[in-house]
């Protein structure tokens, strides 16, 4: 068998260096921040049981939204009325 020499610092691999460990620090940084400022995700279920009270209909959820227009069901305001 030969013996390689692999070469792990050379001036080439720099850059590539550079590009991974901003990509790893951006990807890391927008996981903690959706984390902790999106309703989708609930870091304690036992402080508020039900999360989606707290969801504001009139603004989009959605990334795209085209021609929404939120208005109540009536049905579904006195339900929650009685329930509560």
């Amino acid at each position: 068998y030969k013996k390689y020499k692999v070469p792990i610092l050379t001036p080439k691999c720099f850059s590539l260096i550079g590009i991974m460990t901003f990509s790893a620090a951006a990807a890391t940084f927008a996981s903690l921040y959706f984390l902790f400022t999106n309703n989708d995700v609930i870091l304690n279920k036992s402080r508020n049981p039900e999360p989606w009270e707290g969801v504001d209909p009139s603004k989009p959820q959605k990334l795209v939204t085209i021609h929404q227009k939120w208005r109540p069901i009536e049905e579904l305001e006195q339900v929650k009325c009685m329930t509560k």
